[in-house]
């Protein structure tokens, strides 16, 4: 992708792990201590608070707020994925870790993959959620590499194939049941590309509606996980009534 982002990328990403190294092993011996069993049922999020964090995140990210970056990340990780510390901040470690190992154009997907998957195994730990990490972490990979060749053109239809194959393996959800989500997804993107490029006429009313596409997205997943669980419900007392 021909974005200024790439560039200061490659500067920085490498450095940042240093960083984040001493806040994710700064309590690891504390880890035994504080840790707690992993939850075995999903629990409900917040999909504003979701949107809050991914849109937060990337301002923080493109405005280079290292510092600001990383505690949203070890935020969202503890609030969302209901990860203890210091489990949460090795998180944002990963994903910074992941992030740092695909950003040059020169990229190592294996390492990304690794990084990525790391993460996902501690999510689903945590989160209760169903996922498999390895495969959510290739549809990582298939979102970073998609997003960064079809930025700033018009054909988005590979772009909501990949948002809905990530949602759904994410989430459990049927492509038809993520699609909506994916769509808005797809449309916070080409916002911030909007604002990334120098295309934007007016930044601060792009962040917020890249916000409102993201919460959107989250309320989208929201309610088809709620209407997956009420069908699975009538349909258990269907079942046991006959």
């Amino acid at each position: 992708m021909a974005s200024n982002a790439y560039v200061f990328m490659t500067r920085w990403w490498m450095g940042l792990p240093v960083v984040l190294t001493a806040g994710a092993i700064s309590g690891y011996a504390l880890m035994r201590l504080r840790e707690r069993r992993p939850t075995q049922r999903p629990r409900p999020f917040d999909p504003d608070r979701i949107a809050y964090f991914e849109a937060a995140g990337w301002r923080a990210y493109y405005d280079r707020d290292w510092l600001r970056l990383v505690r949203l990340l070890a935020q969202a990780c503890r609030e969302q994925f209901r990860m203890p510390f210091p489990r949460n901040w090795l998180g944002a470690y990963y994903v910074t870790r992941a992030a740092a190992a695909w950003a040059p154009k020169r990229n190592k997907p294996q390492e990304a993959h690794q990084f990525y998957e790391r993460f996902y195994a501690l999510a689903k730990r945590y989160s209760g959620m169903a996922f498999d990490p390895a495969r959510v972490a290739a549809l990582e990979l298939r979102y970073n590499d998609v997003h960064r060749r079809l930025s700033g053109m018009a054909d988005t239809g590979e772009f909501i194939d990949t948002m809905t194959a990530l949602h759904g393996a994410l989430f459990g959800l049927s492509p038809e049941a993520a699609l909506e989500s994916a769509e808005q997804r797809v449309l916070a993107a080409h916002v911030v590309d909007r604002i990334t490029g120098k295309r934007s006429e007016d930044v601060e009313a792009d962040w917020r509606l890249l916000e409102e596409h993201l919460r959107a997205c989250y309320r989208s997943v929201q309610r088809a996980l709620t209407a997956g669980s009420t069908q699975s419900t009538m349909s258990t007392g269907t079942t046991g009534t006959t």
